[in-house]
């Protein structure tokens, strides 16, 4: 259950970065973008689980291990559009 919520939640917050990223587009962001977007969120957020876990940071199921997901899909998300522009 842990992955799909990670795929979830990293599409999610990776598209909202990239659909709310400030600045000026000639353009609305097409299928790919979103795509590309919901894929790097997906993985960021499963990286930052794992890493996390690994480092001895945190245990699975705890809400540190949530936040860092939700961060680290943002970033990218972030990351994603100021390069895209």
């Amino acid at each position: 259950m842990g992955f799909l919520a990670f795929l979830v939640i990293g599409g999610l917050t990776g598209v909202f970065a990239l659909v709310f990223y400030p600045g000026k587009r000639q353009s609305k962001p097409g299928a790919n973008k979103f795509l590309m977007a919901v894929l790097l969120g997906s993985i960021a957020a499963l990286a930052s689980s794992y890493i996390g876990q690994f480092a001895g940071l945190f245990q699975s199921g705890q809400m540190l291990e949530w936040l860092c997901a939700i961060g680290a899909s943002c970033l990218a998300g972030v990351s994603y559009a100021s390069i895209d522009k």
